[in-house]
């Protein structure tokens, strides 16, 4: 069994999507829709950059989206031929939203007016109250919760990416303070994210409602491949259900290592990651260390080839 999963925010670079865009027909008429769509410079931003305007929330939402889409249309067709289904699909926090056009739950348009708005709102909230995410590395769950629930103000951990590496988010000075504690207890490094503000928290609540009214207003379908959710950490397929599970996502926890280990136990044995950099080949290592899995990304045509000539001969 064969899963698909799409990073989010943190895995871009100058030049993504370039490959695809130059040689595959559906890729260039889908950076050509996006920019019709979303009215955001997607090819030069993507290609060109300059980096700072690339990372940029507002911009990269958008962006990073088209390229995992570009990805995943290249490996669609690919799979097509060979007559393989994918059994799930995931994304982590914006890749989400990649995983759920996959999954035939939302048209092109939708995700990329979704993820539009979802940037906006995210860039604007950074200027509402002082708040700030640190990546915790190499430290216990159970400690790192003790510490958030006697936190001096609203302090949570956000995102479950690994069991070595769970996020905070939340108020300053507050998520400073505990980010302090967790190194003089013992984490391995503990890392100041680059973000605007302490997202995946309850400090997202108004961009949360903002976003809902949008989601509301779109036509849902029932998942054609189960679509295992960021909120639930399961696998969902009824069109209400993942609804209001996306409009809860900007203020809920990514549950990454509860999405991961609920597809390999329903048997999936062969991870493809699609977008650029392996941000989630390397969590998904870390989540499932001792199973016999194969972990390939998909970001430009030499990855596709390797991952497709591999899949062949498994095939033959």
């Amino acid at each position: 069994m064969l899963a698909l999963v799409f990073p989010g925010q943190g895995s871009q670079y100058l030049g993504m999507g370039k490959d695809f865009f130059e040689n595959c027909k559906e890729a260039k008429e889908l950076f050509e829709r996006a920019e019709e769509i979303s009215g955001i410079s997607v090819k030069k931003l993507c290609f060109e950059g300059p980096l700072s305007e690339l990372t940029k929330t507002e911009n990269l939402q958008v962006c990073l989206t088209v390229v995992n889409l570009a990805c995943y249309l290249a490996v669609k067709k690919f799979l097509k031929e060979l007559g393989i289904q994918p059994a799930f699909v995931a994304g982590h926090s914006l890749g989400e939203y990649s995983a759920l056009f996959a999954a035939g739950v939302l048209t092109l348009e939708e995700v990329l007016l979704a993820v539009k708005k979802r940037g906006e709102l995210m860039g604007k909230a950074g200027g509402d109250k002082p708040s700030a995410m640190y990546a915790i590395i190499g430290f216990d769950e159970k400690e790192l919760e003790k510490l958030v629930s006697s936190a001096k103000g609203l302090v949570v951990i956000s995102n479950y990416n690994s069991p070595a590496q769970l996020v905070i988010s939340g108020e300053v000075p507050a998520v400073d303070e505990v980010a302090a504690l967790a190194k003089e207890k013992g984490a391995r490094r503990v890392v100041k994210l680059k973000v605007s503000a302490g997202f995946h928290s309850p400090l997202m609540k108004e961009a949360e409602k903002e976003l809902a009214s949008l989601l509301e207003g779109f036509n849902w379908k029932d998942a054609v491949t189960p679509f295992v959710s960021n909120v639930s950490g399961t696998p969902e397929k009824e069109a209400i259900k993942i609804k209001e599970l996306m409009k809860k996502q900007i203020t809920s926890p990514v549950r990454w290592i509860s999405c991961v280990k609920e597809m390999e136990k329903a048997g999936v044995k062969t991870f493809v990651e699609l977008g650029p950099k392996k941000v989630l080949t390397g969590l998904i290592k870390q989540i499932l260390p001792e199973k016999n899995i194969s972990l390939y990304n998909v970001e430009n045509l030499e990855t596709l080839q390797k991952f497709s000539q591999i899949l062949k001969n498994i095939q033959n």
